[in-house]
């Protein structure tokens, strides 16, 4: 009895059937082919072949000719296409304020080889227990510039944006089955993509998300022992990105569907074989099982959970987690994609599945409440935006391989790169441009000393230029949240109280804050402080006990 095996995730409803040419009809076909041949021979005489062997010169050249066609193929130019423009967009990333407190605590992990689970960098927390929820991505930017310096840096970026931008082409490919679709979605990736393109852990996180879709897609179309790829996966994504968590939820949801079979109207859903169904639920039972491979146990597990969910000042104070402003294009691009994975199938009765339905739903939902998910959406959704394009338009072509229009383009991609890629002056002159180097070099003139309240987004380049200071705070909102500093800072920066309180609560005999910032106006009026030190950046505060002490006569 023939057996059927369907394989719905990301496409259409493929059916191959097992056994379809059985051994018999397959020698049958073969015996054809060769008595056909064998007539040809005798009616024809003897062919080319036996009369004009091929030379090795002209074997030697095909080969040649196909592997030019090889390289310069036209996915190839796609590939190189989307590496340029993932990495064309590196230019003023190369600043965060995240980028700095990771680079630092990969040189701690280095040099000491021992993990950090208490803050050491700031006085107001008091060493409290902090969860090193990205550590092997940290000591991977620090293994970077360690071997590079801040070149090495921007090499990192490179790699991680460009394996991104080819994995989100490949899968893409995948779902749609169309290499031009995929291009489109591929771009749609990058465009999303670039919400958070920097030097931070969470690249490599998302990095990850596309190689979970990919293995998801593989197991269930290709072979269920692709699954088994799963459990390594989340051992290295637990140790690099708090965005594990969405994986395990994406797995679940992938799961839940697997068991369903139905169809409301041009809404199905398709039941997975018995077996992918085990393979895939041993795989998540194996993939929780290794997040546990981490070096403080539950408390990494429970990490993301708290800062979704208890830590409501981080998301309405922090720049990236409030949702996306409408100025921002990507807000539109949000809307209009969205919109596509509902309209195309209404439009071209397309089936859209139950499971693209979901996931598409959980990246929009996320999307729309904190604008860093954007990043989430684009991974989710592009892949069945390209399907159901794909599926409502057929896209046809010439098969025509121009190897020297795609080596043309390809030499030009690849010199864009490298025109494009960053000098260590210029990498150095956006450092300085970005961050309070001219008034941390003033407060270190002038011998500043004490306990110093700090600009928020200041912090982390803090930590790393001068870790002989310890700072009042940096990016770091969750550690900031739990000892309640950031709640008094944010009264503070916001002009919810009188500034004095959180100056004397703390003690602080100097601060370093952004000079455009509306405290910064209100302190020149206290009378107990003065303004010592200002550029087109930052100013420089002190008691008025100490400013005779700084003030050049």
């Amino acid at each position: 009895m023939a057996e059927y095996v369907l394989f719905p995730v990301g496409g259409p409803r493929f059916a191959f059937k097992s056994g379809l040419y059985s051994s018999d009809k397959r020698r049958s076909m073969q015996d054809t082919s060769s008595t056909a041949t064998a007539n040809s021979l005798l009616d024809n005489g003897p062919t080319t072949l036996l009369e004009a062997p091929i030379k090795p010169a002209a074997a030697s050249e095909a080969r040649r000719h196909r592997l030019l066609e090889t390289i310069f193929s036209f996915p190839v130019v796609r590939v190189v296409l989307l590496v340029m423009m993932a990495v064309y967009t590196f230019r003023g990333r190369f600043n965060t304020t995240d980028t700095w407190w990771d680079l630092k605590t990969g040189e701690i992990i280095w040099n000491t080889h021992h993990v950090p689970t208490v803050d050491t960098f700031s006085f107001t927390t008091n060493n409290h227990a902090v969860v090193p929820h990205e550590w092997l991505a940290q000591l991977s930017i620090y293994a970077a510039y360690h071997f590079g310096g801040y070149v090495g840096m921007a090499v990192w970026f490179y790699v991680i944006a460009s394996l991104l931008s080819i994995a989100g082409y490949a899968l893409c490919w995948l779902y749609s089955g169309s290499g031009k679709v995929a291009f489109l979605g591929g771009l749609g990736i990058w465009f999303f993509a670039t919400i958070g393109f920097s030097i931070r852990a969470q690249l490599i996180g998302y990095l990850l998300l596309v190689c979970e879709l990919l293995i998801v897609w593989l197991g269930c179309a290709r072979n269920r022992k692709w699954l088994l790829l799963l459990p390594p996966l989340f051992v290295l994504w637990v140790n690099c990105h708090g965005s594990f968590l969405l994986g395990l939820v994406v797995l679940g949801a992938v799961l839940a569907c697997s068991f369903l079979e139905f169809r409301i109207g041009l809404l199905v859903s398709h039941r997975w074989t018995s077996s992918q169904r085990k393979m895939l639920a041993a795989a998540i039972v194996l993939s929780i099982g290794a997040l546990f491979v981490n070096p403080v146990g539950l408390a990494q597990l429970t990490y993301p959970i708290d800062t979704m969910f208890n830590q409501p000042l981080q998301k309405q104070f922090i720049q990236e987690w409030p949702p996306a402003p409408f100025s921002d294009p990507r807000a539109w691009g949000l809307l209009a994609a969205s919109g596509l994975i509902l309209l195309v199938p209404l439009l071209k009765r397309v089936e859209l599945t139950l499971q693209e339905l979901v996931l598409v739903g959980l990246g929009f939902e996320l999307a729309a409440q904190h604008q860093r998910m954007v990043f989430v959406f684009g991974i989710l959704g592009m892949p069945v935006l390209c399907r159901l394009v794909a599926a409502a338009w057929s896209l046809r072509g010439t098969k025509r391989n121009r190897v020297l229009l795609n080596a043309v383009v390809i030499t030009i991609a690849m010199y864009v790169i490298v025109q494009r890629f960053p000098s260590l002056r210029e990498l150095t002159e956006e450092l300085n441009k970005g961050n309070p180097v001219k008034a941390l070099n003033f407060i270190r003139r002038s011998g500043l000393s004490g306990r110093m309240l700090n600009e928020y987004n200041y912090g982390g380049y803090l930590i790393w230029a001068a870790p002989e200071r310890k700072i009042f705070a940096d990016g770091r909102g969750d550690v900031y949240e739990w000892t309640g500093v950031l709640k008094d800072y944010v009264k503070f920066a916001t002009l919810r109280e009188d500034p004095r309180f959180l100056l004397d609560k703390y003690r602080i005999n100097y601060c370093l804050l952004n000079r455009d910032a509306a405290i910064s106006r209100v302190m020149k009026l206290l009378p107990d402080w003065k303004s010592v030190y200002s550029d087109d950046m930052a100013i420089v505060f002190v008691r008025s006990t100490a400013t005779a002490a700084v003030i050049p006569k």
